[in-house]
């Protein structure tokens, strides 16, 4: 049975970045990954790749921005004064902050800049502009 849109499939996966360093597996989350395909779960990429494939199958990937995580959008860096962030400790180019939205949804943020007077914050997806590689392995489908 080969997988189409609407089907549920549950896979193992390793996402890489283009110098092999591992962002994101299912070994590393303890669970396999189940999702209904073409309902916009998951990137585009990854839901594209597994379209046609059967159960049992390998494949390796490699997907660019626009497939993935999506291009920088420099309108998600705001520079914000230091006495408007309460932060437990100093700020630091590099940490990433836990944001949340008003709806109550969390997302990372990370400091690119920090002045005496204000903090630079990326409020990109961390791997926003990056080109993505995925081994996906289908190991069950269901319709």
């Amino acid at each position: 049975m080969k997988i189409k849109k609407g089907d549920t499939v549950t896979v193992e996966y390793t996402g890489m970045l283009e110098d092999g360093t591992v962002f994101d597996s299912t070994e590393k989350q303890g669970e396999l990954l189940t999702f209904e395909v073409g309902a916009g779960q998951l990137i585009q990429g990854f839901e594209n790749a597994v379209i046609g494939m059967e159960e049992g199958e390998e494949k390796e990937i490699t997907l660019q921005p626009s497939e993935a995580y999506g291009d920088i959008n420099p309108q998600l860096i705001e520079s914000i004064e230091r006495d408007q962030l309460a932060l437990e400790e100093e700020p630091e180019v590099g940490m990433v902050l836990i944001m949340k939205t008003p709806d109550g949804h969390e997302f990372p943020a990370i400091i690119t800049d920090v002045s005496e007077d204000a903090i630079t914050i990326d409020f990109n997806h961390p791997l926003a502009g990056k080109a993505v590689q995925f081994k996906i392995k289908v190991v069950g489908i269901s319709s």
